[in-house]
Formats: C-alpha cells, structure tokens, sequence
C-alpha cells in the first residue's frame, strides 16, 4: 500500500472516530469537545444552527490560517479531516435524539475516543481544524506543546457556554477537556507507541 493511500485511510478513520465521539457522547448532553464545537454548540443551543454548518464555516477561517503559518500540506490535510469529521457528523446527528446513557459515562467515553483521534492526526501531521490549528500555530512560536495551549484557548470559549446554557456544562467540558488534551500531548508528541503510524507519520515533533 502506498504511503499516501494509507495516510488518506488512517486520517478517515480518525476524523470519523472524532465526528462519532461528538455526534453520539458529547453533543447530546450538549458537552462541547473544543472551541469550535463550543461556539457549534451555542448556536445550536441558541439558534438551532446544524452542527455540521457552524463547524464547516468555523473551520474554514482556520483553514485559512493553515495555509499562510503551517504549510500547504497540512492544510489540505486539515480540510480533509474536517470534511470527513463534518461528514460524519451529518450522518449521525439525525439519528440521536436523546442521550445514550449517563453522563459521566459518554464524557469519559466522548473524551477518551476524541483525544485518541485527534492525536492521531497531530501525529500524522493534520488536524482537526477549528482551535487546534490555532494551537499548533502558537506552539510552533513558543514551543510548547500543543494539547495544553489548546486546553486554554478553548476553556475561555467553554466559559462562555457555560454561562449561556448551563453552568454544569463548564464542568463537564473542561474535564472533557483535560482528559482528551492530555492522550493529545501523550499521542501527538511520540511518548504512546503505534506501530503501523511510525512508518507512515508525517507530523513534525511536537514538542
């Protein structure tokens, strides 16, 4: 398999793993998995906008960005994801009307399988779009890693979620939050072995 094929693969399985973990543990409790779900989030919550539309719109300003400070390839590797992440999220979303199960449970879940992809994609040098391109912009000025500036870009916009739907939602986002960017750090900056992604991974080290 060529390596390009397989790249094409993993990041659509990733970006698909990302837009289900949403679709179906975090959106339905209204848990926002970052900042650019945070802003989707209030304005479905507000104004009934799909998730798919805000996140496209979103994405494409930061998509932009891409392009002038990380490169053409990563670039049109985050449009990819996003695409196939959006996809995913038109295809689900119908379909779930109601929370699955308990609360704590889907945030664990939601969590665990959004870090893990995302990470991924860091690893392979993509993106989910949205902040993490914010965050990969400025860590690649301080050098810092990037799950933990991204942690803080979107903790200001969950802030303001919370305030605007539910004080819990601040709660269970920022745990959200703090677990996903964490298995991002361990992931993206080479510390968590895989070995079918060492031959294949097109990601600068993040450190």
């Amino acid at each position: 398999m060529s390596q390009h094929l397989f790249k094409v693969i993993i990041l659509a399985f990733a970006s698909a793993i990302q837009g289900a973990a949403m679709s179906i543990f975090l959106f339905p409790h209204y848990i926002p998995s970052g900042g650019a779900a945070g802003i989707g989030v209030l304005l479905n919550y507000t104004w009934d906008v799909p998730y798919a539309t805000s996140i496209w719109i979103l994405n494409a300003v930061m998509v932009i960005a891409a392009f002038k400070w990380l490169g053409t390839s990563n670039a049109v590797w985050t449009m990819f994801c996003v695409g196939s992440a959006a996809f995913t999220i038109h295809l689900i979303t119908p379909h779930i009307h109601h929370p699955i199960g308990n609360v704590w449970i889907d945030l664990v879940i939601g969590a665990f399988l959004f870090g893990f992809s995302v990470g991924i994609l860091f690893k392979m040098g993509a993106s989910s779009g949205g902040m993490d391109i914010l965050a990969l912009i400025i860590s690649s000025f301080i050098k810092r890693p990037p799950g933990s500036i991204l942690f803080w870009i979107n903790s200001l916009i969950l802030l303001v979620a919370g305030v605007v739907i539910d004080w819990k939602v601040i709660m269970y986002a920022l745990i959200c939050q703090w677990f996903g960017t964490r298995l991002i750090d361990i992931i993206g900056k080479g510390n968590f072995y895989i070995p079918v992604l060492k031959k294949y991974s097109g990601a600068k080290t993040l450190r």
